[in-house]
């Protein structure tokens, strides 16, 4: 059975050149942009709001996307890197970040292009993180602004994962 699900009248749209595992669940109002990727475990449920992901995004193992019901949407941009374990609740993810494993990101809030959000990090509702920072802690902090390299993290992964999923793709059947 395909994990990628409709629910009522939302079939979620997927590019052709996208990897889905076969047992993640995608399910609902989602959007996946090309080269993008939603590795082994992860669960994307679109049931009361949308989900959007950009191209060339990778979505790494044991992730959930999900929102609150008439509070804020999930979207995610180009070039972004969501490490392993990491909730993406009703948030925004703007191009090029990196979101490290274990993080947690709240409905509402707000990250910055090529910004870096550590590992374990709680990024508390409607908080707004600029573009290019370095954030850490349980609440999240922006604790100084990325270094080039830091910045330039999030598009390498996702750059990496893009050629990684073309491995993957022909070793799954994707019904859609």
């Amino acid at each position: 059975m395909s994990g990628i699900i409709t629910l009522e009248t939302k079939t979620p749209i997927i590019a052709p050149n996208v990897f889905v595992a076969p047992n993640a669940v995608v399910i609902g109002d989602v959007t996946i942009g090309e080269d993008s990727s939603v590795w082994f475990g992860c669960v994307l449920r679109a049931d009361v709001g949308s989900i959007v992901i950009g191209r060339r995004t990778n979505i790494q193992d044991l992730t959930c996307l999900h929102m609150t019901h008439g509070v804020s949407n999930t979207v995610i941009g180009d070039d972004v890197t969501v490490g392993h374990r990491v909730v993406l609740h009703g948030c925004t993810v703007e191009d090029g970040a990196l979101i490290g494993m274990g993080a947690i990101l709240l409905d509402g809030c707000v990250i910055g292009a090529d910004s870096v959000i550590a590992a374990g990090a709680l990024v508390p509702p409607r908080m707004v993180i600029p573009p290019g920072a370095m954030v850490k802690g349980s609440p999240a902090k922006v604790v100084r602004e990325a270094t080039a390299e830091e910045r330039a993290m999030g598009r390498l992964g996702a750059a990496h994962y893009v050629e990684n999923a073309k491995r993957y793709i022909p070793l799954v059947r994707q019904e859609r």
